[in-house]
């Protein structure tokens, strides 16, 4: 794209729909414009910030009239942080652009005749509805234009969020509505406590600083975990952060930390050291008990967890002597949930950690009549896998974003299972995957559930089922 036309304002642009990633769009000569945080129906200014030869995507200068679809965002750091971006927008207008975006993903990517799309299943809380928040210290905080503009001097140091697409720069939270449990006043307390001793914030360029990242768990048990990563084995330094948060919440379930010297912060191969409590929460669900580890995946909004789960129950439609494969089983959630329906659960994960979490699950229960297998799923599920198991009489399967392996839908194929369950957190991959099924399999149902208000994120579960 030409200089000239990267820094073009285009005025009086008319916002038609919601568009893909949390943006809506607008038309000019005959090119789609996308653009973030404004609403169906507004009429605005853009400035042009990236270009092709069909698209551009801009950011909103003037806002010259306001849609009747707005409602005022109720987080100051709306706009700024990189989550929550659909704030402006009344809730049951997110819930039918969810159910759309499943709509138009199968109708462009899958392109196979799909039954009536059922009413998403909305989330009770709007707010403060997550279990799990990363936040990261840094040495950078973000600054406001109005802030630099000022020339004065601020407090770089920060602990909250990335600003989308910027590795390096943090806005520092005040207020965090996706977390109750006390997330805000521990998240603040161990700030203001390593801003008055001089503990170090993360430089994420040099890789240098004590205090890095901390991570809030909390179950809807009461019980909550926190775990605090440190860039450096200053022990000194760990010794006090810790000593304070258990003084000021001597009522914390689980008191880890982590000393994580590598230059990311993932901690699926990093030691967890408890420091007080235990090194694990419960989750309820259903009856159930789920025992979360510092490492452990668990879905991040409880409540509406159990919502998904129940429709990948549903649509299994067990009797009770059915053998059912979970593929990307995670901990064994869906597994043990479904495990009393059937004669034989038999689930498969990638992660090693959590496949022992899966068992540990299943025994927590006295749950006796699963087996969980842990490796790449295109690898474990093969030839030699089936002649020691039983086939399938239903297949559950809950993949990443990424969706399935092009092997691991070709064996589903070979596997012939009467009912294929597809639950996933990315209709696109999802219906490319779905296109390469329809070879056996027509889409029975659809019902999208929303696990995360105030974003464009929806959960979707297709039942799938042999065609005739």
């Amino acid at each position: 794209m030409s200089r000239k036309m990267k820094h073009k304002v285009i005025e009086n642009l008319r916002i038609e729909k919601i568009a893909t990633e949390g943006k809506s769009l607008g038309y000019h000569e005959g090119k789609v414009v996308f653009v973030a945080n404004v609403a169906p129906g507004d009429l605005i200014d853009v400035r042009i910030t990236k270009g092709r030869n069909s698209f551009m995507e801009g950011e909103a200068v003037r806002i010259i009239e306001y849609s009747e679809n707005r409602t005022t965002p109720f987080c100051e750091h709306f706009g700024t942080c990189g989550g929550c971006k659909w704030q402006h927008l009344p809730y049951e207008l997110q819930k039918d652009f969810k159910r759309q975006q499943v709509i138009d993903q199968f109708e462009r990517i899958a392109k196979v005749d799909i039954p009536e799309v059922m009413p998403i299943i909305g989330s009770h809380k709007t707010q403060y509805y997550r279990n799990k928040l990363d936040f990261t210290f840094s040495n950078n905080r973000w600054l406001t234009r109005e802030e630099i503009d000022s020339g004065a001097d601020f407090e770089r140091n920060a602990l909250g969020f990335h600003i989308p697409k910027m590795f390096d720069k943090i806005v520092d939270i005040n207020h965090c509505y996706l977390q109750g449990n006390h997330s805000n006043e521990i998240r603040n307390a161990l700030r203001k406590f390593a801003l008055d001793q001089g503990i170090s914030f993360y430089d994420i360029r040099n890789q240098v600083g004590v205090l890095r990242n901390l991570i809030i768990r909390t179950s809807s048990t009461g019980e909550i975990m926190v775990i605090v990563q440190f860039g450096e084995n200053d022990q000194e330094a760990i010794h006090l952060v810790m000593s304070h948060i258990n003084a000021l919440f001597p009522d914390l379930t689980s008191l880890l930390y982590i000393i994580n010297l590598k230059k990311n912060e993932t901690i699926s191969d990093q030691e967890v050291i408890t420091f007080a409590g235990q090194d694990y929460i419960d989750e309820e669900m259903d009856g159930l008990k789920f025992r979360i580890s510092a490492k452990s995946f668990y879905q991040t909004n409880s409540e509406q967890a159990y919502e998904l789960y129940k429709v990948a129950r549903d649509f299994a439609d067990l009797q009770g002597n059915e053998v059912v494969y979970d593929l990307y089983t995670g901990t064994g959630t869906i597994a043990n949930f479904i495990s009393k329906s059937a004669r034989q659960v038999i689930g498969i994960e990638y992660v090693p950690e959590a496949i022992a979490d899966a068992r540990l699950n299943a025994s927590i229960n006295g749950i006796t009549n699963t087996l969980f297998y842990s490796g790449d799923m295109k690898d474990v599920l093969n030839d030699d896998f089936m002649l020691q198991h039983e086939a399938p009489d239903v297949i559950i399967t809950d993949p990443p974003r990424a969706g399935m392996h092009e092997d691991v839908v070709n064996m589903l194929l070979r596997l012939d299972a009467p009912k294929i369950v597809y639950v996933s957190c990315n209709p696109a991959t999802q219906a490319r995957d779905t296109a390469l099924l329809s070879e056996k399999y027509h889409v029975e149902k659809i019902q999208p559930v929303d696990m995360f208000p105030h974003t464009y994120h929806v959960e979707n579960v297709i039942l799938l089922t042999k065609k005739p």
